[in-house]
């Protein structure tokens, strides 16, 4: 997961997290581990609550659970992989860091696609007079014709185009949801996980305080 900031709140992990204790490899199964290392490894990052589309509605992540109920055997077991797992209690998600001094270049690549993803998303819904806390609301989000109207601006195909998303927004839209920071409530329907609110807020106050500092 692209680390947009470098403030996270995971240095005050709350004690009972660290209750399990010990290797904890006899306490998880298998596949569980699996499935969580495959989900981490592509991308994502791992959310409190993930969107059943069948059923219409939030409900809890298991994997976020498992991630949650052992954190200290996980994080153990991530350092000797060398990566850092990373717990933002405000964003309430999880998400793989590389544990070096240098970033990568498809860090940083993968880190800007979100940015400008988010910020594109973010201007949009706000010169649209809405609040941007309606993204992170299955009842609300981006609706049909907001899609349509990001699709037809140029100055936001333009923005893609830099963020090499040739094929516009919905390829945009479908980078996110690969990544778990944004979810499909309908064919052209989609609000922001807890997660891409969370990056979006950080963006945001980046962008505010720049501003203040230049006005």
């Amino acid at each position: 997961m692209p680390d947009l900031e470098h403030t996270s709140t995971d240095s005050a992990v709350p004690a009972e997290l660290d209750h399990a204790g010990g290797s904890g490899f006899d306490r998880i199964a298998p596949a569980q581990s699996a499935a969580l290392f495959r989900e981490l490894a592509a991308g994502k990052v791992i959310v409190r609550d993930v969107y059943n589309l069948n059923r219409a509605e939030l409900e809890a992540n298991p994997l976020y659970n498992l991630l949650y109920n052992h954190l200290a055997h996980f994080r153990t077991f991530y350092e000797h992989l060398g990566s850092e797992l990373v717990f933002n209690e405000n964003g309430a998600f999880f998400y793989l860091r590389e544990n070096t001094d240098d970033e990568s270049e498809e860090h940083d690549e993968n880190a800007f696609r979100v940015q400008v993803c988010l910020l594109l998303i973010g201007r949009y819904f706000a010169r649209s007079g809405r609040d941007l806390e309606y993204l992170g609301r299955p009842d609300a989000g981006l609706r049909d014709e907001d899609v349509d109207a990001l699709a037809a601006d140029e100055e936001y195909r333009e923005m893609l185009r830099a963020a090499r998303f040739e094929k516009g927004i919905a390829e945009a839209l479908d980078y996110l949801g690969k990544r778990q920071l944004l979810f499909r409530t309908g064919p052209k329907r989609f609000f922001l996980s807890s997660a891409g609110m969370h990056f979006l807020q950080q963006l945001v106050a980046a962008y505010e305080a720049r501003e203040g500092v230049s006005g």
